[in-house]
């Protein structure tokens, strides 16, 4: 999302910045104060003074220093800037709902400023509109209408064609032939007429041979085109197997945040659906698109030179068909890149039942969910029902229009023979070669939908292609043997970046030491878990690992190096066996059983009907919480991980599995540096120290007797908790 909108000189010199003074933020404001909209007015932040100019004009300039809070207050469908100075609060501008967010960053950015922080707050966000010409973008990071990606697409294709040029040259050099092969039947045709049937001295055996030459012709055609259309599926299978490839491990690539801001179903369909379409593409659209290209060119040299006339004839109708064909195009974009929107919001509806089935069932909401699946399929049926109803009319129109030509090129094409100035073969030979442009032109007019279908396509992979994951390997990034030591540096951090989930985080870890996270519920416990896991990078301060920056050190080699047990075990579809193999994938099987042994899943699994063998269902619901959780843990212990991740570990389990639990959790935390987030306070009685979090702070550090004779925030959630037990 843009913080800093491009200003024209004249506007920064009106500013007026006194020395040392940089632009840090330039956003737009489009509500006048009487409610009209606005254009070209903008706030203007510094790191010294907001400014709030208007139609290129200062209007008024505020010293953050004197602010005490600068708001972004949000209303309905749109929001204003509030200015707190002392115990009076002040409204500076309003903006429609398309900026809501990017104001929260704005107000983040200016309380930074005012504490003295140098580093701009920056937004990861998509825009929501095209920032030039303010269309709504249809769920890509650039605008189709700007960017015209026509160039991009032909790019993109090459390089993944290229790597097939033997399949792409045999299938040119049929598409060659099957060009000759159709221009040749015309002129039998002719030579059938004026040579055979018309001449007084043609024979039986002269028409069979032009009527065998004929039948080679058809057959040649048919076996061509056979080749040609086999070469072509090919080629497009091989480019979209390899473009599903690309799109799969660019996804793989990405940050976390990325994932959880888009549907399961849209990333599903595209990487299956737009692969697709890509496919379908090569095989039916670009097999044809290059013979009809050379047909068409030379039917069109043909023609003039038959009977430049007649020929001038025939190609008035065609500039009306294409005409109509080209303005058309941006409809069939329109229409057809919303039918794609509700076929994403169909799959991810799909997925998110189908996964959920069983908390549907429990709940008897097997009804309501059909019903809100139909309203989802019904607007897709919809959309679709409408756009080939436009297409069932607009392409029959085209015919007739092209249709009207022909009976023109009859008309006066037999005045000509009966003039005798042509002959009858000769209007048969031109009739027909009308006949292939009005067909390869009405096949010319349907191919702005293909065009849209593919240029979609291309669009949607190209902006998960283009992403650039938030977190990757830097050039100097080192492989690292953690030791264990953990800080936490003035850290921050939102998944929001304006609206951070912890604020000022200065925390030392020691090696060997576990550490307890405690808090309620949104305070960021399960937050800075995934800081120290590198799902996420903070925002502004530093998170050191053994006094290295975590940016610095290689994402492979530093989660190798970790164990991961969380409340949600999520066991893949496959074996037990893969799966604890899973964080170590070259472990040999008497590594996985001593792991298994020490999580004491070894017991239960050698009664589970394969052993390890044993298939454990879609995400693990053919074994028990616990078993599942004592999976987990086994995975976690594989790869002998130096740091150790415990969230809710123990959660949610009967008590023999969590006594279990217990003892081989005792035995993986020895010596390791340990993260622990659990329900129980009492599982936390023995780790090294607790760190309380409140209100996205740490509120509290300590052992378990420090926290209860300090009596504070621990000390009233154990006595919660103690009093919830005896009520119980």
């Amino acid at each position: 999302m843009i913080l800093k909108y491009a200003i024209s000189k004249e506007l920064r010199q009106e500013l007026g910045l006194r020395e040392n003074e940089e632009l840090y933020y330039c956003v737009p404001y489009d509500i006048d104060d009487d409610g009209s909209m606005l254009d070209d007015s903008y706030i203007v932040v510094s790191n010294f003074r907001l400014f709030i100019t208007k139609k290129g004009k200062v209007l008024e300039s505020l010293e953050l220093k004197d602010a005490g809070e600068v708001i972004a207050e949000p209303l309905i469908n749109c929001g204003t800037l509030i200015w707190k100075q002392n115990d009076t609060e002040r409204k500076l501008i309003r903006y429609s709902s398309k900026h809501l967010a990017r104001y929260a960053y704005i107000a983040r950015g200016c309380r930074l400023l005012k504490e003295g922080e140098t580093i701009p707050v920056e937004s990861d966000e998509d825009e929501k509109t095209c920032p030039r010409c303010g269309r709504a973008l249809p769920g890509t990071k650039e605008c189709p209408h700007c960017t015209h990606q026509k160039s991009g697409l032909i790019n993109s294709m090459w390089k993944y064609m290229k790597k097939y040029r033997m399949l792409l040259t045999t299938a040119i050099i049929l598409m060659l032939l099957a060009t000759a092969v159709t221009m040749l039947n015309p002129a039998l045709q002719r030579i059938l007429v004026d040579d055979i049937i018309k001449d007084e001295n043609g024979t039986m055996k002269g028409a069979m041979i032009v009527l065998l030459g004929m039948l080679a012709l058809s057959i040649g055609i048919i076996l061509i085109n056979a080749g040609k259309y086999y070469l072509c599926a090919k080629l497009g299978a091989n480019m979209a197997l390899d473009l599903r490839k690309a799109l799969y491990g660019k996804i793989q690539e990405l940050s976390l945040s990325f994932i959880n801001d888009r549907k399961p179903g849209e990333l599903m369909n595209r990487v299956i659906g737009d692969t697709n379409r890509v496919r379908d593409f090569m095989s039916e659209i670009f097999c044809d698109f290059a013979t009809i290209a050379v047909i068409f060119v030379f039917d069109v040299i043909i023609m003039l030179i038959l009977n430049w006339k007649l020929a001038l004839i025939a190609f008035a109708f065609t500039p009306v068909a294409v005409g109509i064909s080209i303005s058309f195009r941006k409809v069939i974009h329109r229409r057809f890149h919303m039918q794609w929107v509700k076929d994403d919001n169909v799959r991810s509806n799909l997925q998110d039942v189908i996964s959920g089935m069983a908390v549907v069932k429990s709940y008897g909401q097997e009804e309501a969910e059909g019903l809100r699946f139909n309203e989802k399929a019904d607007a897709y049926a919809a959309t679709q029902r409408s756009n080939e109803t436009v297409w069932a009319l607009f392409f029959p129109a085209m015919q007739f229009i092209l249709s009207i030509g022909t009976y023109f090129i009859v008309f006066f094409g037999g005045r000509s023979v009966l003039n005798l100035d042509m002959s009858a073969g000769e209007l048969i030979q031109f009739v027909s070669y009308t006949g292939m442009l009005y067909q390869y032109v009405g096949w010319l007019s349907n191919l702005p939908r293909h065009l849209m279908n593919i240029v979609t396509a291309h669009e949607r992979i190209s902006d998960v292609m283009n992403q650039t994951p938030r977190i990757a390997d830097g050039e100097e990034a080192v492989e690292h043997e953690i030791q264990g030591n953990i800080e936490f540096k003035n850290a921050s951090f939102g998944y929001k970046s304006y609206k951070p989930v912890l604020d000022g985080i200065n925390l030392k870890i020691k090696p060997g030491e576990m550490i307890g996270l405690v808090g309620a519920s949104g305070t960021g416990k399960s937050t800075m878990i995934n800081l120290i896991m590198h799902l996420y990078e903070i925002d502004n301060g530093e998170l050191l690992i053994d006094g290295i920056n975590i940016k610095d050190i290689a994402l492979e080699n530093y989660h190798s190096q970790i164990g991961v047990v969380l409340q949600e075990t999520f066991l893949f579809s496959g074996t037990i066996l893969n799966n604890i193999r899973f964080a170590k994938p070259d472990a040999t099987y008497e590594e996985i059983i001593t792991a298994a042994k020490m999580a004491n899943a070894h017991d239960f699994i050698c009664r589970t009907p394969d052993g390890y063998n044993t298939y454990v269902g879609e995400k693990g619901y053919n074994l028990s919480g616990g078993e599942r959780q004592r999976i987990a843990i086994a995975r976690a212990i594989l790869n002998n991980p130096r740091l150790l991740i415990l969230d809710e570990a123990t959660a949610s389990l009967d008590t023999e599995s969590e006594y279990l639990i217990q003892k081989a959790l005792e035995r993986l935390t020895a010596g390791r540096t340990t993260f622990a987030i659990a329900h129980r306070l009492s599982t936390l009685r023995n780790a090294d120290r607790l760190v309380v979090i409140d209100g996205h702070h740490i509120a509290e550090v300590g052992t378990h007797n420090e926290l209860m004779e300090k009596k504070g925030i621990y000390y009233g959630l154990v006595n919660a908790q103690l009093e919830m037990n005896k009520s119980a």
